[in-house]
């Protein structure tokens, strides 16, 4: 049975930044504080609060969602990263929830996150870092030494973490790492069957799914590292990976601008397009729904599913 699929297209329009503009945006944010949200009049709406955006995480408990931002270009204003919340209807909650001032935080180029126990987690080039999910407040980071630059990542009850490095042509540095809570890391999966992996996610059994940019795979594994089924997604190019309690999972496609649904034992069947970097995006289990950061577009898609 097809289902009615809508597009919903949040966008901010963000012109190019100097360090001095960014010295001076830090300025005139010290009348806010972090993790509160914007006070505004019935008669206004702000949108957006997006500079490439890589994923957006949903907060049930809060029924917000969490964007995290790369923010400016290493290269002109290192440690410029930021979370932003947004409420369901795509207009800004709070525009700098994390990083409204670098008092006592590091957030260089995030881009993969996740949320679990009460704590969100943030894949920052070599580092995981996680935060208070209440309050914003920074409670920790790993640094996995040899890593060069994790994308997506989830975690586990217990607070391991899988982290991907898409890594470059060389199958060398295509990878999955496990990063136990204590510290200890490990490359769990390294080279082929990967290719360039990107999206990363438990399904119901509690396997792991990868998702690759170099090919339309979508690979099951175990958390031991054995490949245990390939499906195919209908383009390659992937990023993002949201994998619904009956096992139904959703792959958008961050070359190609598209969205497949794959069912159990079903082929892959496209359900979106027209998205562009169709980046790491999240479910939305209450509206069912998905919600798509677009990178360096610095805006966010909604894809209803009912």
């Amino acid at each position: 049975m097809s289902q009615r699929i809508a597009l919903l297209v949040i966008a901010a329009v963000v012109g190019q930044a100097s360090i001095a503009s960014a010295q001076k945006t830090e300025a005139s944010a010290e009348g806010f504080e972090a993790g509160k949200p914007l006070e505004l009049t019935k008669n206004a709406k702000t949108y957006g609060s997006f500079r490439f955006c890589e994923s957006i995480c949903y907060d049930a408990d809060r029924d917000l969602y969490v964007a995290v931002n790369a923010g400016i270009a290493q290269n002109l204003t290192p440690n410029d990263g930021y979370v932003a919340l947004v409420n369901p209807d795509g207009t800004a909650h709070t525009l700098k929830w994390i990083g409204v001032n670098r008092k006592g935080l590091t957030l260089n180029h995030p881009l993969g996150s996740d949320i679990s126990n009460g704590k969100l987690y943030v894949a920052d080039i070599d580092t995981i870092r996680w935060f208070d999910l209440k309050t914003g407040k920074p409670l920790g980071n790993i640094v996995v030494e040899g890593a060069t630059r994790f994308n997506d990542i989830e975690v586990a009850d217990d607070g391991t973490v899988y982290a991907t490095q898409t890594g470059d042509q060389n199958a060398d540095t295509w990878r999955v790492y496990k990063i136990e809570a204590d510290g200890k890391s490990s490359i769990l999966i390294k080279g082929s069957p990967l290719k360039q992996p990107n999206g990363i996610a438990f399904d119901p059994k509690g396997n792991l799914v990868v998702v690759n940019i170099g090919n339309d795979e979508v690979q099951t594994y175990s958390t031991d590292g054995k490949l245990l089924q390939t499906e195919n997604s209908t383009d390659d190019g992937n990023d993002g990976l949201a994998i619904l309690p009956d096992g139904t999972k959703y792959v958008s496609s961050v070359r190609k601008g598209t969205v497949a649904r794959i069912r159990p034992g079903k082929k892959a069947e496209k359900i979106a397009s027209g998205i562009p970097s169709a980046a790491s995006m999240t479910y939305d289990s209450k509206r069912n729904r998905l919600v798509i950061p677009m990178n360096d577009w610095n805006a966010m898609t909604i894809v209803e599913l009912d």
